[in-house]
């Protein structure tokens, strides 16, 4: 009996992860979450390669996960910062969601190393209290368990012939 299955080349998974799925892409964008922007700042707060450091930030700026903002200090040549994008600024939950499991399945005896908290923006109120990514369902329904949430095809799904 043969059944039809989504087509596994057809994925989102897979294409971001063709563009943030190397380990020094996530991190570099975790810097930049962090409030690096120059080049100088992701090599020494990473200890990275600089050419791997030049090729990583190419990929997000042609991915659109960072642009180049051109600079110039009194009496140097122009150089670029990078800034997170819209796009690059959304990738802030998955990096929670991996720090969570990070810290569930590979943290230290001592505990994790930093605690995300909920902050001020724009003199919003905020409680300090520690930030966690929760699976809710588009009515409401919140704290999913792993095994309550399932892949369905979507209005892009292509599909493929298995037996």
């Amino acid at each position: 009996m043969e059944t039809r299955r989504i087509d596994p080349v057809n994925c989102s998974v897979a294409r971001a992860l063709s563009v943030v799925g190397e380990r020094w892409s996530l991190l570099i964008v975790r810097e930049a979450l962090d409030g690096a922007r120059r080049f100088g700042e992701f090599h020494s707060r990473l200890g990275i390669a600089r050419n791997l450091l030049a090729t990583r930030l190419e990929t997000l700026v042609t991915a659109g996960v960072m642009r180049r903002v051109p600079y110039q200090e009194p009496g140097d040549r122009q150089r670029f910062a990078y800034e997170l994008t819209e796009q690059g600024r959304a990738l802030r939950p998955t990096l929670v969601a991996l720090l969570e499991w990070g810290d569930t399945y590979l943290a230290d005896p001592q505990g994790p190393s930093v605690i995300v908290r909920h902050r001020p923006v724009d003199d919003a109120s905020s409680c300090d209290e520690p930030v966690k990514v929760v699976l809710e369902c588009a009515a409401g329904h919140s704290h999913l368990a792993p095994e309550a949430v399932c892949r369905t095809p979507g209005p892009g799904a292509r599909f493929v012939e298995s037996s």
